[in-house]
C-alpha cells in the first residue's frame, strides 16, 4: 500500500467516480468491479429502481455476504477449537495408557 494518496478513476453502473486512496489502483478497480456486478444483479431484480435504490440493494447484498462469511469463519474457528480439544484428550489418554 502506498502512503501517498492518489486519485483512481473507476466506473460503477455506468458512472465515473474519482476515488482518492492510498490503496493500489488494481485493488480499487477490483472493488469497483465487484460493486458494479452487485449493482447489475440488483438491477435485474428491481429494473425500475433508480441508481440510489440499486446502490442500497447492492450494499445490503454485500453486507449480507460479509456477515455470512464472518459467521461462517467464527463457526469454523469454533469447530476447529472443539476438534483440537478432542484430539488433545485422545493424546492425553494415549500417553496415560503408554505410561501404565
Amino acid at each position: 500500500m502506498s502512503s501517498e494518496p492518489r486519485v483512481v478513476d473507476v466506473q460503477v453502473h455506468g458512472q465515473r467516480y474519482p476515488i482518492k486512496t492510498t490503496l493500489e489502483p488494481a485493488y480499487v478497480h477490483e472493488l469497483a468491479s465487484f460493486v458494479d456486478r452487485k449493482m447489475s444483479q440488483a438491477s435485474e431484480v428491481a429494473p425500475a429502481s433508480d441508481i440510489l435504490a440499486l446502490a442500497i440493494l447492492a450494499a445490503l447484498n454485500i453486507s449480507d455476504e460479509l456477515l455470512r462469511a464472518r459467521d461462517q469463519r467464527l463457526n469454523d474457528a469454533g469447530e476447529l477449537s472443539a476438534r483440537t480439544q478432542a484430539l488433545e484428550r485422545i493424546v492425553d489418554q494415549a500417553l496415560t495408557l503408554a505410561g501404565s
